[in-house]
């Protein structure tokens, strides 16, 4: 260790596989939760859209049952949702009771994502599809669902922020993720004086960890992205 370097953050620099262990966990907690919020999300969100004008009160009564859970996940803090999945509801262990939680916390504001997506192509592609004999399912999977997943690789950008930030949520558990075990290493005897060196530490892991994502989607965006598509 250089000596220029106060004991504190000769100490985090010490623990620093420590506190990568974490960083896998939380890397790790955030790829899972956005697959279950996508698996979650996108069919959710093709409800939303299409099945108020389905004449069939079944589907209907589906649309209003998505809208309402989408609701109530969005106005529950995340913190509650998650000491419900792993206290009251028993899911265990911590890890996948916090990818559930954060998993269909993140599926609804998917949904909304995938709604405003599938709204922002054009009715006449709907129309076009239907004319050459395509069904209202196949349409949609084959015109309107192709074209709106490019359409809603931007949106992705705050939610994947979103979600990375929510996993210190899962320290409420016990998940051992990375502010978690940031946590027990200044409550470590002795080492009490180094809280704004590990604070400081892990918020620059988040930090890269954000920029990173954000810039991997603009990049996925631009790649995914159809010429003169916009508009129509």
């Amino acid at each position: 260790m250089p000596e220029a370097l106060s004991a504190d953050w000769q100490y985090v620099l010490a623990n620093a596989c420590y506190l990568g262990e974490g960083l896998v966990v939380t890397i790790e907690l955030t790829v899972a939760s956005l697959l279950v919020g996508f698996a979650a999300g996108l069919p959710a969100g093709v409800v939303e859209v299409y099945a108020p004008r389905s004449e069939r009160a079944p589907v209907r009564w589906l649309g209003a049952a998505v809208r309402n859970a989408g609701i109530v996940l969005r106005g529950t803090p995340i913190v509650v949702i998650i000491t419900l999945a792993f206290f009251a509801f028993g899911i265990s262990p911590a890890f996948v009771a916090a990818t559930v939680a954060l998993g269909f916390r993140s599926a609804a504001y998917q949904t909304q994502i995938f709604r405003g997506a599938i709204q922002s192509v054009g009715v006449g592609q709907m129309e076009a599809a239907r004319s050459v004999g395509l069904s209202q399912l196949q349409s949609i999977r084959h015109v309107v669902l192709p074209q709106a997943l490019r359409r809603s690789v931007p949106g992705f950008q705050n939610e994947v922020t979103i979600v990375l930030k929510d996993t210190s949520i899962a320290f409420a558990i016990g998940l051992a993720e990375l502010l978690t075990k940031s946590y027990d290493l200044f409550q470590s005897v002795g080492h009490t004086t180094a809280i704004f060196e590990l604070i400081l530490f892990v918020s620059a892991v988040y930090f890269v960890l954000t920029v990173t994502a954000n810039q991997s989607l603009e990049a996925l965006a631009d790649a995914v992205s159809v010429p003169g598509s916009e508009g129509q």
